[in-house]
Order: structure tokens, then sequence, then C-alpha cells
């Protein structure tokens, strides 16, 4: 979707919700920026300017409207599909690099210079990496204010700050108006003490069915769990352990996260929504689709799939090895037999282990992984390349570059490469050539793989769709036995 002023003022005059996310529009009267869909009266047109991030509004002078809640909106999901710079920035913006690491690590983990990338972000999204950030804390912090009982201090650090001055400075700048104030307007969710509940938002329709049954149906045992209602999860992240459930509803995914250490809080949700892909245009990639008169039956029949991602790329990137050659559910079983001999242990009933670091996995000993000697060498070599960096899959990573690097790697083809960039990247474009599902797919639907290409840059969807037309959850297999 292309985004000028002209197609911002249509948005804007049809307080269209569609576009919520895509951009803000900014209020010269009342220096206030919203959502195009606010609804307050709707300001005249030579009166506003249009910015794609908010925090390049709130850079300019404007503040969040208390009404609509402009930092409330799913991401914009133009990001998705890019691979330059700008777009590995922005994600790893998301996951809490510069709060780690500051601008230097950012630019060191990209191979520029800060000056570099510091330029590069302002002619894309208006602002550099240090206001992209401080609007992510702001806005973590307004949903920690406005949902849990936390003390002051633990949302300002949960949120990223690195102190209360400069938490109470950002939220009356930001919010106009104090963090005791914010909290007033709180909605909380019931809960424990110590366990975070948010609101994660999304684009309707979301198919619930299809999203979570995929999550449910490769859930790792031990790891992962899916009861009916919650999918919860453990998961290691940069400071600590997360136990974490997402419920969906027909408004949002409630959110309860239980971490070690509050500054993991901002990455966890990052994850979350590349997971559940809550940032998805499911309109703008259903009206695509919808152009093949073989897809648009299976896109009307089920509006709103998503693209199953995980939450933790590296344990995701292991799994799709492990997976090669057997069927989904035998690929779980072996997946939580390998958790529970090398995982680490959680001290939990539920979620009883954390998936093996790759370290584990390259060095475990030949009786624990029950596998052919080929695939059992193939996942040593994959993790060992993950653990010495040799091969990048974090949220930042250049897709292309980590498919070649994955490819390298005697025993990883096409199809590892593919299962790897659609739910550990989040490749929205991932064709995954030589799955038996997909080619059986085609063949029903009486199409050859060349028409697929009508389908870029959304194809990783219509993969859910080509799957949908066999029993879920389907064997996902690759075609033929991958070789180096």
């Amino acid at each position: 979707m292309e985004i000028d002023r002209l197609t911002c003022e249509r948005a804007l005059e049809a307080r269209d919700a569609r576009f919520d996310g895509w951009f803000f529009t900014a209020v010269h009267s009342t220096k206030i920026y919203c959502r195009p869909s606010c609804p307050a009266r709707t300001p005249l047109l030579h009166r506003v300017d249009f910015y794609s991030t908010a925090a390049a509004a709130q850079a300019a002078g404007y503040r969040a409207c208390k009404r609509c809640r402009p930092d409330a909106v799913p991401g914009s999901p133009a990001w998705a599909p890019r691979t330059d710079v700008a777009a590995r920035s922005v994600r790893l913006i998301a996951d809490g690099v510069v709060e780690r690491e500051g601008v230097a690590g950012l630019a060191a983990r990209l191979h520029y210079s800060t000056r570099h990338i510091q330029r590069l972000l302002v002619e894309e999204v208006g602002v550099g990496p240090l206001e992209l950030a401080r609007a992510e804390r702001a806005r973590i912090a307004r949903v920690l204010l406005e949902t849990t009982d936390l003390p002051m201090s633990q949302v300002a650090f949960g949120a990223g700050f690195g102190s209360l001055r400069q938490f109470n400075d950002t939220i009356r700048e930001v919010f106009a108006c104090t963090p005791s104030e914010v909290r007033r307007r709180r909605r909380p969710e019931p809960g424990s003490s110590g366990v975070v509940t948010l609101r994660l938002a999304f684009r309707r329709p979301l198919n619930v069915d299809s999203l979570f049954g995929h999550l449910a149906a490769t859930a790792t045992p031990g790891v992962e769990e899916w009861d009916g209602e919650s999918l919860r999860q453990a998961v290691r992240l940069n400071y600590g352990r997360a136990f974490v459930s997402l419920r969906p509803t027909a408004d949002f995914i409630v959110m309860r996260a239980e971490l070690d250490d509050l500054r993991d809080l901002t990455s966890l949700v990052s994850r979350v929504r590349a997971q559940l892909d809550l940032d998805a245009d499911p309109e703008l990639i259903a009206d695509h689709l919808s152009r093949s008169s073989a897809l648009a039956p299976l896109v009307r029949l089920a509006p709103g799939r998503r693209l199953p991602g995980s939450l933790d790329p590296v344990a995701m990137t292991l799994r799709a090895v492990i997976g090669q050659h057997i069927s989904t559910k035998a690929a779980a079983t072996l997946a939580g037999s390998l958790a529970s001999s090398l995982g680490e242990l959680t001290g939990r009933q539920d979620l009883t282990h954390l998936f093996p670091t790759p370290e584990a996995l390259a060095g475990a000993s030949e009786d624990l992984l029950t596998m052919p000697a080929a695939r059992r060498a193939t996942l040593r070599a994959v993790a060992t390349a993950l653990a010495t960096g040799d091969v990048d899959v974090s949220p930042g990573c250049d897709r292309d570059v980590a498919r070649r690097q994955l490819a390298t790697i005697r025993g990883v083809g096409p199809w590892t490469c593919g299962v790897v960039a659609m739910r550990a990247l989040g490749d929205p474009d991932e064709p995954l050539r030589g799955d038996l599902g997909v080619r059986r797919a085609l063949a029903t639907l009486d199409l050859r793989e060349e028409d697929t290409q009508q389908w870029r840059p959304w194809r990783s969807y219509a993969v859910q769709y080509l799957w949908a037309t066999s029993d879920h959850p389907v064997n996902h297999l690759p075609a033929t036995k991958e070789t180096s």
C-alpha cells in the first residue's frame, strides 16, 4: 500500500480504521496526534500533518490523543516485507536493542556506523533510533500504568527507562499528564501479584482457529502448551526466563507474563506480536491474494489467516531441523524429548523446561539425539553455527544472508530454509517450494509453481491457505530428501 497525502486525507475524512498504525494525524492548533479513526471532530485538512510513526509526531512536539490512544494501535505492516537496513533497525529497536546496547550496539549489529543508521532512519521515518526507542518505552509504560499495580519504579524499569526522572518527563511530554494521572485512567485485568497482564491490539479479521491451531499442533511438550483457551510458553530472553500465556478474545490478545527480569518486557511484547503476526493488515493481504481465481474462494472461506511465528527464532531454527522428514506430531514429540533431557528445568508443573540451547544440542551425546545419523550431524552443525554466530537469526538479521548461511550446512535444504524463513524470521513472502502439502494443494487447484509469482509479496500467507486444503494439522514435509 502506498501512503501519500491524498490517501491520508481520504482515510482521515472516512475515519477509516484500516489505516490505524499506517500513519498518524497531527493537528496544528491542538498539538495533538491521533489515529485516523479518532472519533473526535475531523480537523480541517489544511491544519494537519501526517507522520508515519508515533515517534516522528512526538519529536515534532505533538502529544498523544487521550481519546483514541494512538500509541495502542498495531504497528505498521509496511515493515514486514522489507529486508533493508531501515526495516532491520526498526525490528531491533522494537526488540529492545537500544535499551540494552545503545545506538552503538544497534549500529554494530547492522555493520554500519551510528551516523549512517541515524541518517537512514531520519530519512525513512523522520526520527533517529533514540526517538524510536523513546516512543516504544512510553507505549510500554502507559500499558503497565493502566493494566498493572506495579510501583512506579518498576514500571519505569520494565519499560526501559534509565531513571525515574526520565520516565516522568517522557510521560508528561508524550501524554500531557503525569504517570499518576495515567494510572487513574487504568482498566486493570485480574491477575496475581508479580504477573504482568497486557492487551495486545490487532487488525481484524483474525482467524484464531488457524493461528492458534497451528501453534498448538507444533507445540513442544513441556515448553509450550495449549489448553483449549490459552497458549502457554516458556522462553529464555536477554535477562532471564519468561512464562507467558496468550488468550485470544474478539477485540485483543490477553498476554499474561511472569518474567524473571522486567527489563525483558519490551522484547517479549515485540516477540509475541511477531509470533502472532499482530501487525499484519489482513484486508490488504486478502485483497492481493483474491486476485488469483484459485485462491479467492479459500480467502473468502477463512479470512484473516496469519503467519504463525515463534518467540525464540533460535529454538525455531533448531526445531525445523529436528522436524525434517517426519510428521508434525512426531517432530513435536522428538523436540519435547530433547527439551526434557537437555533443556533447563523451570521448577514448574506446567511448563517444565526451557528449550535446549544451541550449545547443549551441539555437545549432546548420540544416545540423547535419537534420530538418523545424517540428521543428527545436521542438527549438531546448525546448533554449532548458531552458538558461534556463524548463522544469525536474531530479530534484526538480514533474511537473505541467514538463508545463505543455513544453506551452506550439509543436510539443510530449501525446505528447511523455507520453514526457518517463515516461522523464525517472519518472512511474508516464502513460497515453501518442495513442501509436500503445498505441492498437493497446487496440484488440486491445477496450478504450477510459476503461478505463485502473482502472490508476491505475500506468498507465506498463500501457503497458509494452501495447507488448509487438506486436513489440519498436516504433515508439512519436504517432498524429497534434503541434501547439502
